[in-house]
């Protein structure tokens, strides 16, 4: 008697189990019942695109009109493909638009959060979420809704599509790719500042070298201001045969020139001037 009076509902299950059907599962959303959407809000100034919506956007077209056949959902993944292959200069192209136009934006949302309709915007938010149970509900909505107007780029792509799966990818390979040039570059800017530093030392060097080389130099032009004196002084009694010429400060360089000349051409007949030349060697010598 008890097991004839269970629930017919148990025996269509068991039943359904041993006919091998699968029960079917409860919908997520009831049937008939509507999602809400949320409040839009007409005023506000058009959101920005990203460089990746831009991207698709100029090459959907072209590419649905060079393969006809080829379903939308597998456009968009040729699309994601093509986009993650771009080569970086061409990639930033759509880039720098897309920061052009989040400055435009930024600008224009600024003004219009001064206007009565943002604020008759809001209000309307606030009175829509009045009923809801959880405590703060309120202050979270408007909060929520002020960070989706700032950046309302994200209802560009519907959430969990395909062409949303294809742009999170990108941006991830785009995250990857930026981290990998980050570390290129540290590398690169370890390996200058050893480089750096190897110059600087070389520098240094050079600099210390450069100072001991003027000291010897001044030295030298010591010496032979020094030697020079001495050369004028000794043979300023000495004349050139022929000119007569005498030796002076500014003028020994080309008198020792003449003299040795004159020596080296005639010896036989210049010993005179040979022997006053030795003796005033001896006393420098000396």
């Amino acid at each position: 008697m008890e097991e004839q009076s269970a629930s017919p509902g148990a025996n269509t299950d068991n039943s359904s189990q041993r006919n091998g059907e699968e029960k079917p599962r409860r919908a997520s959303w009831t049937k008939g019942r509507k999602r809400k959407k949320p409040l839009k809000d007409s005023n506000a100034p058009k959101a920005p695109l990203t460089g990746y919506v831009r991207f698709m956007n100029d090459r959907r077209e072209q590419l649905r009109a060079e393969r006809p056949d080829v379903p939308f959902p597998e456009i968009t993944r040729m699309l994601g493909n093509e986009w993650s292959k771009l080569p970086p200069d061409e990639k930033q192209r759509y880039l720098d638009e897309a920061e052009k136009d989040k400055e435009r934006y930024m600008r224009e949302l600024e003004k219009y959060q001064q206007t009565e309709a943002y604020k008759h915007f809001t209000r309307k938010v606030q009175e829509k979420q009045k009923g809801k149970r959880h405590r703060g509900g309120t202050n979270n909505c408007i909060n929520c809704l002020t960070g989706l107007i700032k950046d309302r780029s994200v209802f560009d792509i519907p959430i969990f599509t395909e062409e949303f799966l294809n742009h999170s990818k990108a941006r991830e390979a785009e995250l990857r790719q930026l981290r990998k040039t980050n570390m290129e570059y540290e590398e690169r800017n370890a390996a200058l500042q050893k480089h750096v530093e190897s110059m600087r030392s070389a520098v240094e060097r050079l600099e210390g070298d450069v100072l001991q080389e003027r000291t010897r130099n001044s030295l030298l032009q010591q010496h032979l201001d020094t030697l020079r004196s001495a050369l004028t002084h000794s043979f300023s009694n000495v004349p050139l045969p022929g000119s007569g010429e005498t030796a002076s400060l500014d003028s020994i360089d080309n008198y020792m020139k003449k003299l040795h000349s004159i020596v080296v051409s005639s010896p036989q007949e210049h010993e005179h001037l040979i022997s006053v030349v030795r003796d005033v060697v001896n006393r420098l010598d000396r």
